[in-house]
């Protein structure tokens, strides 16, 4: 420990020396650090917006990574603006899928200063400009008026979903409590147990009526709203299986531990796609265990073992829970013409306990469809139909019941966007390998020239030779940033500064409070016209050595970073 040279409060010290230099070059470490991604990488995009004093308003970035990812798992995104995780309080506004392996993944970022109508059309506008393909099908959001008008204006081709997880935790806030202890298992199954639209309204009324709560203004208005959120009304839409926006809250757990509120813009950035790249080591990690782990088999049927070479072993393994869950159905045919045939599908749930599902088969489209609506909402055939398949002795799941997001090819294809330039995924790979071949020389030459003064010497004479060459490289291309400037993805460049510092709420008025004494005249601020004597010189570095600088505090601040 005594030869470390500093103790615990030297690194304190130093963080908050770095903070002070940070001040007022946060947007410009930031503008320089995505124009630096969009060098290594023309599939990067990112845009900026000030308001008219300059100052950072809105921003919004999505990588190479998430832009291809887009067009194969877009089809039903998640929005949600309830985490702030930094100073300035800017409103965190990822927007978050489901890939194939059914883990949760960021199709893109963005910071707003504003939850208004006009912040959110500016962002779904920057999303359908990064992203390659037609707007997603589905996008499942909180309940807010502002959110629910800037999708009607810039996705009107888009299901708009409510968060039902969201709906759900505000009954204990807004029922009587014993009421809703006694009935809750009524309602629970009212909204989930039912498929159709016109049982679902009798029941519903039939709950309201009897608990004497038709004039409840909260019950009410979700009643009004039942078209977005209750399963019986939204199941016919696909939705990847998501049946709220949870996901964005696993998302943000997940994230927790690599950002803070105190943080940064440039230091939030750092630390998530830290954060990011152990996400999507996950999905490599999965991609792994399909190319190299056969799944294990259940029954051992010819569907099975079709199913086990193409879904993903995640879906895979829900597929392999509704066949062996359709051993406990039974058909029986209570319709039939030469247009199509109606079966009464009855499940034992337990002794005593059953479940009564329809199946429709379409003769001309040779399709069947359950009233459970499972196949049209996640895209694997339900129990029901698949009882059906095997009381129509059919072997093989035909094609028609295979959607192809969840196979394991999915990603194979190639991906342009709409200036038909590929986006290419992994471009780090190039970076790496060329860092991975230049430190194999460098080491080799290092170990030549350390036997040797001479060699050494000149290898130092080399080496400093070079490094002005690549310096001067560099400066040439990082000047296009300019001071203080910001480079979005379309080469427009701006003004910018910082957003102003957030304040907590309940401190206001201590801060408004707090006088600081100056030294030097023996008084509070304010009582001399001289009151900036006192205070600290604030005069930051240039922002190349910011840069410099940013790299080491990033990486050993007192924040844990994982």
């Amino acid at each position: 420990m005594e030869n470390i040279g500093c103790v615990n409060k030297d690194f304190y010290d130093w963080e908050t020396n770095m903070r002070t230099q940070l001040l007022e070059h946060d947007v410009e470490l930031l503008s320089e650090h995505f124009g630096a991604e969009k060098r290594k990488s023309e599939s990067f995009y990112f845009k900026m917006e000030a308001d008219p004093s300059g100052r950072l308003t809105n921003l919004f970035w999505a990588d190479s990574t998430s832009r291809r990812a887009y067009k194969f798992y877009g089809d039903v995104i998640v929005f949600d603006t309830t985490y702030n995780t930094n100073r300035y309080g800017l409103v965190f506004a990822p927007l978050i899928g489901v890939n194939n392996h059914g883990q949760t993944i960021i199709l893109a970022c963005a910071f707003l200063s504003k939850e208004t109508t006009e912040s959110f059309v500016w962002l779904f506008d920057q999303f359908k400009n990064a992203m390659p393909g037609p707007p997603p099908k589905m996008i499942i959001t909180n309940h807010e008026a502002a959110m629910t008008k800037a999708i009607v204006q810039a996705l009107p081709t888009t299901y708009h979903r409510l968060c039902i997880w969201h709906i759900l935790n505000k009954f204990s806030e807004k029922v009587n409590p014993p009421t809703l202890r006694d009935r809750f298992s009524d309602l629970n199954a009212c909204i989930w147990d039912i498929d159709t639209t016109i049982e679902f309204e009798s029941k519903w009324l039939t709950l309201i009526t009897e608990n004497g709560l038709n004039d409840h203004p909260w019950l009410s208005s979700i009643y009004d709203l039942r078209d977005k959120w209750v399963p019986a009304y939204v199941k016919h839409v696909f939705s990847a299986g998501m049946l709220s926006s949870k996901q964005p809250e696993s998302s943000h757990a997940f994230f927790k531990p690599y950002v803070s509120r105190k943080n940064s813009l440039m230091d939030f950035v750092v630390r998530f796609e830290r954060g990011l790249a152990k996400q999507r080591h996950e999905e490599l990690y999965a991609d792994h265990v399909d190319c190299n782990e056969k799944p294990a088999s259940l029954l051992e049927t010819s569907m099975e073992t079709q199913v086990a070479g193409l879904y993903t072993k995640a879906l895979y393994q829900k597929f392999q829970k509704e066949e062996l869950k359709s051993l406990k159905c039974f058909l029986q045919c209570t319709t039939s013409d030469d247009r199509q045939r109606v079966y009464k599908v009855t499940e034992r749930i337990k002794p005593g306990v059953s479940k009564v599902k329809e199946v429709v088969y379409d003769v001309s489209a040779d399709l069947a469809y359950c009233s459970c609506k499972h196949l049209e909402s996640c895209g694997i055939p339900c129990r029901h139909v698949l009882a059906f398949l095997k009381h129509e002795q059919v072997e093989y799941l035909p094609d028609k019941y295979l959607l192809k997001r969840w196979m394991q090819r999915t990603k194979s294809a190639l991906v342009f966007d709409r200036d038909a330039i590929k986006i290419k995924d992994h471009v780090d790979r190039c970076v790496l390998m060329r860092r991975s071949t230049l430190s194999k020389l460098a080491i080799t030459l290092i170990d030549s020239a350390s036997m040797s003064e001479e060699a050494g010497k000149l290898l130092l004479e080399t080496l400093q030779g070079v490094q002005e060459k690549i310096e001067s490289m560099g400066q040439e291309i990082g000047h296009a940033q300019g001071s203080g400037k910001a480079v979005a993805s379309d080469s427009q460049t701006v003004t910018l500064m910082d957003p102003l510092r957030a304040r907590v709420k309940g401190k206001e008025k201590a801060m408004d409070q707090l006088k600081r004494w100056c030294i030097e005249c023996s008084s509070f601020p304010g009582n001399n016209d001289d009151t900036t004597q006192s205070m600290p010189n604030t005069q930051s570095s240039p922002i190349v050595s910011l840069m410099d600088e940013f790299d080491i505090y990033a990486s050993t601040s007192s924040h844990p970073v994982l």
